[in-house]
């Protein structure tokens, strides 16, 4: 863990950065999680393929299709937690760290299709349904059940770190999706071998299928969200411009953005209004990290002015205000109110 907080003073108005980096938090401790889950999940696909082409079973040859899907998505989800790594440099500032939100939203895509894929299967095979033979229901059913052990394995390499970071939980709602599609059809084989009903199978394939797709759009959601710079579903806009309003000092806070750079780490910027001049390194390392302690926000910009010179924008509403008029009502140019807050610009 490493704190940063730096001043200057320049025309009256200054400028502090805080980066904070909590540890733990990142996708730091995955490596071998993605290295098991991708070979486990890669050998499950040969071993698939193969008793699809022995047995003629069009229905394993499909999963063993869409369980190579799944192999591209750990890839993705890995590729975007080693680009995290990579060191800023002066023409990526910020770092490669975006690509785990494009990995989130790469792998909520590919499970989306996949499952669309499945219903398009299902649908078909319930308009015409085709009798199952014994041996042919049997070693379908083992193929899966191997299915259902392997891709229960690897959604636990990723359960821990689901609940943090949107990379990491878009590798596990995928395995563990297709281990209820493996295990559905277990039951259904079983129940259809058993009973006759040739419509079971599809039947269970969309109840799964809605299921999945219930989880995956919240994924894919927040994804489509992050890349457009949404303020993280964890941060509440409202509370963080609270919070730096009711540091001493200041009257006014605006200009005020909330953005993901990566799925476990949130930038901010804001500009402060403090009419008595500039604060010291204690005022700043303060804010710094209640923003971080308070809102997981780990790489913070304040830039403090005694007077708005710029136009003040407030998102709420979507009005702004010239600097000019900005300046007239702020506590330098009118003592009478030397205590008026305005709730500021969030994004």
């Amino acid at each position: 863990m490493s704190d940063s907080h730096h001043q200057a003073t320049a025309r009256g108005h200054g400028h502090a950065h805080g980066h904070r980096q909590t540890a733990g938090h990142g996708p730091d401790n995955f490596n071998r999680a993605f290295a098991i889950g991708i070979a486990l999940n890669l050998g499950f696909v040969l071993i698939e393929a193969f008793y699809g082409w022995k047995i003629n079973s069009l229905a394993l040859l499909a999963d063993a299709g869409h369980n190579l899907s799944d192999v591209a998505g750990l890839v993705l989800a890995w590729g975007g937690t080693l680009a995290v790594k990579i060191r800023p440099n002066a023409r990526h500032t910020y770092g490669w760290k975006r690509a785990t939100i494009l990995a989130a939203f790469a792998n909520a895509f590919l499970l989306l299709m996949a499952m669309g894929a499945l219903v398009w299967e299902a649908v078909g095979r319930l308009l015409s349904p085709a009798p199952l033979a014994a041996a042919q229901g049997i070693t379908i059913m083992v193929v899966a059940s191997i299915g259902i052990g392997i891709n229960t394995a690897t959604a636990l390499l990723f359960m821990r770190g689901g609940s943090k970071d949107l990379n990491i939980r878009g590798a596990f709602l995928h395995m563990a999706a297709d281990a209820l599609v493996s295990a559905g059809v277990v039951v259904a084989g079983a129940l259809t071998l058993w009973m006759g009903w040739a419509w079971l199978d599809p039947v269970v394939s969309l109840a799964i299928a809605a299921v999945i797709l219930i989880g995956t759009w919240s994924l894919f959601r927040q994804s489509l969200h992050l890349l457009f710079d949404g303020v993280p579903d964890h941060v509440d806009p409202v509370a963080v411009r609270a919070v730096l309003a009711a540091l001493p000092g200041v009257t006014r806070v605006y200009d005020l953005h909330i953005w993901a750079m990566g799925t476990s780490h949130v930038a901010l910027t804001a500009h402060l209004v403090m009419p008595q001049g500039q604060p010291d390194d204690a005022f700043l390392k303060d804010a710094t990290d209640q923003l971080h302690d308070r809102f997981q926000i780990t790489h913070v910009t304040l830039q403090v002015v005694q007077a708005p010179f710029v136009q003040a924008c407030d998102a709420l509403d979507g009005s702004c205000t010239p600097a000019l008029a900005a300046a007239s009502k702020s506590p330098v140019a009118n003592p009478d109110h030397p205590h008026d807050h305005d709730p500021g610009h969030a994004h």
